[in-house]
Parts: structure tokens; sequence; C-alpha cells
């Protein structure tokens, strides 16, 4: 069981927070810089807090140097991450 979500990620934001984008797409805004996988460690530790499981249940598998990530999420379907996310 494992639901996969793409973000589009933005480093050095005011603030850390999510909400939904187009076409299925979620923004992701971190503070962290994108030096060293900084950002994208942040980026699963927002979408973490928003699905309300442990950080260490969301990886990134696409995307590790691009905006536009695909993470995986273990132990939520699909159906149980979109209604965990903002819509």
């Amino acid at each position: 069981m494992t639901a996969r979500i793409t973000v589009r990620a933005t480093p050095r934001s005011g603030r850390d927070f999510i909400e939904a984008g187009a076409g299925g797409v979620f923004l992701v805004r971190v503070t962290a810089p994108p030096d060293d996988g900084k950002a994208n460690a942040a980026v699963c530790r927002v979408v973490a807090e928003a699905l309300q499981v442990p950080k260490s249940a969301v990886t990134v598998v696409r995307g590790h140097t691009a905006r536009v990530k695909t993470l995986e999420v273990a132990g939520l379907t699909d159906d149980e991450a979109a209604v965990r996310l903002p819509r």
C-alpha cells in the first residue's frame, strides 16, 4: 500500500506550507535552501505532517534536483492521501 503524489517545490520561502495546485500537483513551499538535499528533506517533512504519517514514510522517488517531484508515501493508498491533503 503506497501512495504517489506529485509536488512542485519552492525552496527559500517565507514559511513552510502545502496547498493544492492545478492538475493534481501540490505546491509545497519550504524555508530550507536547495543545498545538499535540505529542501527535499523539508518537502518530505511538510508532506508527512499534512498526511499525518511519520517523516520516514515519505520519500522522493523522482525529481531529486528538479522543482517538480514525485513522492511515495508508505502506508497510505492514493485515495487516503487525497482525502488528507488540502484541496
